[in-house]
């Protein structure tokens, strides 16, 4: 596993990897976690081989709303003025759904821009609970990340999950409750 330390001169290498097939673990606005490029199902199914689940959909993640419209999610207008934030969106994509998040970190979106969407999940295997360092990433899990990105202790909140595939948004997980509140107030408003 390559390590990296400055987020700046890391956004090209790892951009590099994530390309070619690899995972990666990175920082973003909540916890660390494993990423892959979504369009690659090979990486996809060897993030699930390292969670130790097959079953259960990761969170995708962009640069933009329109980046996540572009990968064939059907993103409510609402969720333009919302995101970047810690607001995971259910949402349809073709036949089913899909989880979808712009995180609330400039150089991460920077990254996306180069990679296209990400899957995205905590560094943990299922059942475990998340880790908050790369330090912690356990030796099996470890020996299948291709790079990582070392911004020290991460201590960030789940994000919001929210559920737009009804007739009305949903909040299916309340992360920052500040954050929660304001959102029902704006949802009510705008969708």
């Amino acid at each position: 596993m390559k390590i990296f330390i400055d987020t700046n001169a890391a956004i090209g290498p790892i951009a590099d990897i994530l390309q070619r097939g690899g995972v990666a673990l990175l920082p973003t606005d909540t916890i660390y976690g494993l990423h892959a490029v979504a369009a690659n199902e090979a990486a996809v199914a060897r993030i699930a081989q390292l969670k130790g689940r097959d079953d259960k959909p990761f969170v995708v993640i962009a640069a933009t709303a329109d980046q996540l419209r572009a990968f064939g999610a059907e993103i409510p207008k609402a969720l333009d003025d919302l995101w970047p934030a810690r607001l995971t969106a259910v949402v349809r994509r073709g036949s089913g759904t899909v989880a979808a998040r712009v995180p609330d970190l400039a150089w991460l979106r920077q990254l996306l821009e180069t990679t296209g969407p990400l899957v995205s999940t905590s560094v943990n295997r299922s059942g475990d609970p998340p880790i908050s360092s790369i330090d912690q990433v356990a030796k099996e899990l470890a020996a299948g990340i291709d790079a990582a990105l070392d911004a020290g202790r991460q201590e960030g909140e789940p994000s919001t999950i929210v559920d737009f595939t009804g007739a009305a948004p949903r909040i299916l997980r309340e992360g920052d409750t500040l954050f929660a509140q304001n959102l029902r107030k704006t949802l009510r408003i705008s969708l």
